[in-house]
């Protein structure tokens, strides 16, 4: 039953807005998300079993040889290549006519130009033509020659007047290295010029230079040496060989470009690998180049409109069967808005989770706890739709992995006892327990799979178990998010109406003490309000727990009840119009005992629409007896309300109705009894209670069976036990 054709247009609109804005955020979202550069998801190893399918080459293509080789290969590049240095040619003259100017100051005191002395001209020529001799070869930076030797380098190509010749780098001279040659050779011509022999020198013949002992001495003679230092060889000494960085670099990528890393070549269509094949080197190598191959093709940025457009028209497509399943079969939780929006933001987070795994490269996503999804979604909502939304999530998932048949064979499979597992969740410790469940149920169908490739049980790749096992523990964490829904989105879940359920519950155990009446009509209410549920496939726990709390406001003042009284009736001493505002009172009051409680939102709609907006009747009713003539306000005599919005709340209302009245039955007969149920809910339908909810006649139909069949077994006639007749005549003949 619905209500008013515009309230039905009204509610037709919002239910369509939703579902727009919920399929497009979340494809969005989901899309935006999903890898787009990577083209390749296999895993494969050496001495592994290929897991996937049979794998065909898509076009023709180059085998590459292994990392290693290639490295190899280009460290031996690297040690026979020849760098450039290009030669400076004026460094050369410069440095031999700033030689022969030098001027030496002798042991005496005096100074003389060496090139203009006699004695000292041979040496001083001697010293330019070993400069020469250098400066051919060339000068180097000495961090330079140390680093191409560490690399093995050989040889040089040093550039003269645009031609390259190539020099053994051992030719090269650092300005140390040079110094210190220059300063040998010297040292042993001086030696032989001035008739120095030995390691000792006293005096030279020559009259221009003397020698003494106190001459300063760089090995070898003393006189010799102080003739060397003079000569002040590091000012004549620099580097005249600079390194051609981008003519080397570029010979050099031109010489790695020409390296032939092929091997061989694999052919279109040509297979490459086949499920359960062991991976040898020759199989590795055809993977690592039609992998390479593939990311490098992947990696064109012209592709990526075409990518996202295939993306997002795959997501829309699965997200809109989704919301034609909620409008076909589940249209209350598109009208209530919090289901359907928990459903979706569930699934967009676990796709968009699982796209960034992927995409980082982050563990492995069988790690991905995706059960998660279908427990939270069968403990506030129902298995068909946990099903629905966990079978397209897996999909979604799916789409961002290259080869997802493991994945979605093993998540289907374990989604669905997840769900089986937990038809009703009322204790906290049945989420360990499933965890306990889906976490073996991945591990043996894992291993059983595997068994199917050919893989043997030593074989099994067991990181795939230890993935396994980190799953389950974050399936445990299920817990605390029900509760953060329960309170975020004011759900309430079968374990917290378990909970409230308790009699040893404190507004409960209040009830029991302060109207024990109207907690033994509650009771009563609860048992027929679940056998009436559970025969419509309505949420029996949620009616059990309402029904318990529905009268908690006739707590405030019991006695004005009659199940709670045993004497005098206090109504009989007030007027009509004050004890319906008292009953009525029970309602308001009770709402209030609920808030400060904390009672979830959906056990306090049963309080304010077990009566709906229907009226105190019978006050009603004396009223205008005691005003015959008066036209009385039903105003005062009606109740809050408002009316039941949902089926369970239907069903309490119908349940409280028919107990309340069936207290007041003269006797108990089939007829009574069935004459009874039809009034009270016919009545209610009449009056238009039912009419903002979603019970159908064939429902009401099937409760007042229930209802019927519940209470003839409650009021159901005692037969009288028989006597024994000898039993009979012995007390007769005893009175006698």
């Amino acid at each position: 039953m619905k209500g008013s054709k515009k309230q039905q247009r009204k509610a037709l609109v919002n239910v369509w807005l939703l579902s727009v804005l919920l399929v497009v955020a979340s494809t969005l979202l989901i899309v935006y998300f999903m890898p787009r550069t990577d083209a390749w998801g296999y895993e494969y190893r050496i001495g592994q079993p290929w897991r996937y399918g049979t794998l065909y080459a898509t076009q023709k293509f180059n085998i590459q040889m292994s990392d290693s080789a290639i490295s190899a290969q280009h460290d031996s590049l690297r040690r026979h290549f020849q760098p450039y240095f290009m030669m400076g040619p004026t460094v050369q003259p410069a440095m031999r006519s700033r030689l022969l100017s030098m001027q030496i100051t002798l042991p005496d005191g005096r100074t003389v130009q060496a090139q203009r002395d006699r004695t000292l001209r041979p040496l001083l020529l001697q010293a330019a033509s070993l400069l020469d001799s250098i400066y051919q070869h060339g000068i180097m930076d000495a961090n330079i020659l140390d680093s191409l030797t560490d690399a093995g380098v050989q040889n040089v190509r040093v550039v003269i007047d645009n031609v390259a010749k190539s020099t053994p780098l051992a030719d090269i001279y650092t300005r140390q290295r040079a110094y210190r040659y220059i300063t040998e050779q010297l040292k042993r011509e001086a030696t032989a010029s001035l008739g120095v022999k030995g390691e000792g020198l006293n005096e030279v013949k020559s009259e221009k230079l003397k020698v003494t002992n106190d001459t300063p001495s760089i090995g070898g003679g003393r006189g010799e040496a102080h003739i060397v230092t003079q000569l002040n060889l590091n000012t004549v000494l620099e580097e005249n060989l600079s390194y051609e960085a981008s003519k080397s670099e570029e010979e050099m990528h031109t010489l790695l470009s020409g390296l032939s890393t092929g091997i061989g070549f694999v052919m279109a269509n040509e297979r490459i690998v086949d499920r359960g094949e062991i991976v040898t080197s020759e199989t590795y190598l055809k993977l690592r180049s039609y992998e390479r191959l593939m990311r490098e093709q992947n990696a064109v940025n012209e592709r990526r409109p075409y990518i996202i457009a295939g993306q997002v028209v795959m997501v829309l497509l699965i997200l809109s069967v989704l919301m034609s399943y909620l409008h076909l079969f589940r249209r209350d939780y598109l009208e209530d808005q919090r289901s359907a929006v928990l459903l979706y933001a569930l699934l967009t987070l676990f796709c968009v989770v699982g796209s960034w795994m992927v995409s980082h490269h982050f563990f492995h996503i069988f790690a991905l706890p995706v059960c998660m999804l279908p427990v939270i979604v069968r403990v506030f909502l129902d298995s068909r739709t946990a099903y629905m939304f966990h079978t397209a999530t897996v999909i979604l998932i799916s789409l961002v992995l290259n080869y997802p048949y493991e994945f979605i064979i093993l998540q289907v499979v374990a989604g669905i006892i997840a769900i089986q597992n937990l038809r009703e969740l009322n204790q906290r410790s049945q989420i360990i327990h499933t965890a306990a469940v889906i976490t073996l149920t991945y591990i043996v169908f894992y291993t059983a799979y595997q068994l199917t490739l050919g893989v043997q049980l030593t074989d099994i790749d067991r990181s795939a178990l230890t993935y396994f096992l980190i799953n389950g523990i974050l399936i445990l964490f299920t817990y605390p998010l029900l509760w953060i829904i329960e309170r975020g989105l004011g759900f309430v879940s079968d374990v917290t109406l378990v909970e409230l359920t308790n009699i040893n519950n404190p507004l409960l155990r209040q009830l029991t003490e302060v109207a024990p009446g109207t907690f033994q009509h509650s009771m009563q209410v609860a048992n027929l309000a679940a056998d009436v549920a559970k025969r419509l496939h309505a949420k029996v726990q949620l009616v059990r727990t309402g029904a318990l709390y529905h009268d908690i406001g006739k707590m405030e003042r019991p006695v004005f009840f009659t199940e709670n009284q045993s004497g005098a009736n206090p109504h009989n001493h007030l007027p009509a119009q004050k004890s319906a505002e008292v009953i009525i009172r029970h309602v308001t009051y009770g709402l209030q005992l609920a808030a400060q409680h904390n009672l979830p939102q959906a056990v306090r709609r049963f309080i304010s629409t077990h009566h709906g907006t229907g009226l105190v009747r019978y006050f009603y009713v004396t009223e205008c007896n005691a005003h015959p003539d008066a036209e009385i306000d039903r105003g005062p005599f009606t109740y809050p309300g408002p009316n039941p919005a949902t089926l369970e709340e239907a069903i309490l209302m119908m349940c409280d109705g028919v107990e309340a009245a069936s207290r007041s039955l003269p006797e108990y007969t089939e007829e009574s009894i069935d004459q009874l149920v039809d009034r009270i809910i016919d009545q209610q339908v009449t009056d238009g209670f039912f009419t903002e909810s979603d019970i159908t006649f064939r429902d009401i139909a099937q409760a007042k069976t229930v209802l019927k069949e519940r209470l003839r077994s409650i009021y159901h006639t005692r037969i009288v036990y028989p006597t024994l007749q000898n039993e009979e005549e012995k007390d007769e003949k005893t009175d006698e």
